[in-house]
């Protein structure tokens, strides 16, 4: 076999398996982002402009790094600390009693950083924030060494670099990131990444144009690009063509996978179930899908349960020939529940 076609099949095995068996870290939560809470840019063009945009009454102004490199050795404590108190010229709380603390720390982080300092905005130690996807993450950060490489970054879907780094799954390279690895400081820079977003981070990186990517489900349905949360459902999804099961049988056995039928164009398509609420993998539910194109919808079938590295997935061969988007509908109908669970996702043929 060739050496691309293999690394094209390595790619697929593990996009396959972290899909299927990657537990609930990746489900969506509902949380608010962070509330009222105001911005550092927010609170700092509405209040410390006044005086920081000129440096009125003396006070440090905005861009003059000399100025805040020898504040900012105060730290972000006791910095915040004299702006609630109050100082020289100075009211408490910037002389606006409705900004909180976090706002004020905000304020002054973001008047250091555009001053030449480099600190992280404080998140809310109250309100839970949204968490960000992997897509998110890296635009705003990873980008920056990842994208070119930088000091040896792995660049990003450079598939042939990021392969070996995930043999041993994706819990290592998270642990990597989170204590900082050669050049890349402790969570890349980001002190406010959670490890749930550094791991979202990273299977961006890997595969940044999956094979799925998913559109807003039914009202109420959160989506990531290869899952939907929908009721107290979350469906992973994933694609692999029957040429690459028929050719790795070591990988795709027969038992779990069955024999690929032998009209072309043929295409496994599987789900892992989870339960949104517990996390606990759903492995008695009753599973079917839809492909559809432009021109037309295509049978429904069931998807059959079957088992992969331990964990109960489900799936069944479906006919995708030719090129142009695919939207696959599945349905989910758990015991004891009187509605199914529906989630569209697209494939396009890479």
């Amino acid at each position: 076999m060739r050496e691309s076609e293999t690394r094209a099949a390595t790619s697929m095995r593990l996009i396959l398996s972290l899909v299927v068996s990657c537990g609930t870290w990746m489900a969506a939560q509902n949380g608010s982002a962070q509330g009222a809470q105001r911005s550092g840019k927010e609170v700092v063009d509405s209040v410390c402009i006044a005086c920081h945009g000129t440096g009125k009454n003396g006070a440090p102004k905005i861009g003059d790094k000399k100025a805040w490199s020898k504040l900012a050795s105060r730290g972000l404590t006791g910095l915040s600390e004299s702006a609630l108190k109050g100082i020289r010229n100075m009211p408490p709380h910037g002389g606006n009693s409705t900004l909180n603390d976090i706002e004020i720390e905000r304020a002054v982080t973001y008047m250091v950083n555009q001053s030449g300092g480099h600190w992280s905005e404080p998140i809310s130690r109250t309100a839970p924030t949204a968490e960000r996807s992997g897509e998110q993450v890296v635009r705003a950060q990873c980008a920056k060494c990842h994208q070119k490489g930088v000091g040896g970054a792995p660049k990003i879907a450079d598939t042939a670099a990021w392969v070996p780094r995930l043999k041993q799954g994706v819990d290592p390279l998270v642990r990597s990131a989170i204590n900082g690895h050669g050049g890349m400081p402790p969570r890349g820079g980001l002190a406010n990444l959670t490890d749930s977003e550094l791991r979202n981070a990273i299977l961006y990186m890997f595969n940044p144009v999956t094979v799925v990517t998913a559109k807003r489900t039914p009202t109420g349905a959160l989506t990531g690009q290869d899952f939907a949360v929908t009721g107290s459902t979350t469906v992973y999804f994933g694609v692999v063509s029957g040429e690459t099961i028929r050719t790795h049988p070591k990988d795709y056995p027969r038992e779990s996978y069955g024999i690929p039928p032998s009209s072309p164009a043929q295409y496994y398509v599987t789900v892992a179930l989870f339960d949104s609420d517990s996390g606990q993998r759903i492995d008695d539910a009753s599973v079917k899908a839809r492909v559809s194109t432009v021109s037309g919808s295509g049978p429904e079938r069931a998807l059959d349960p079957m088992t992969v590295s331990g964990a109960r997935t489900y799936g069944n061969y479906f006919a995708m020939g030719g090129t142009g988007t695919y939207k696959i509908t599945v349905l989910v109908r758990r015991p004891g529940s009187p509605d199914a669970a529906q989630a569209a996702f697209e494939y396009t043929h890479q």
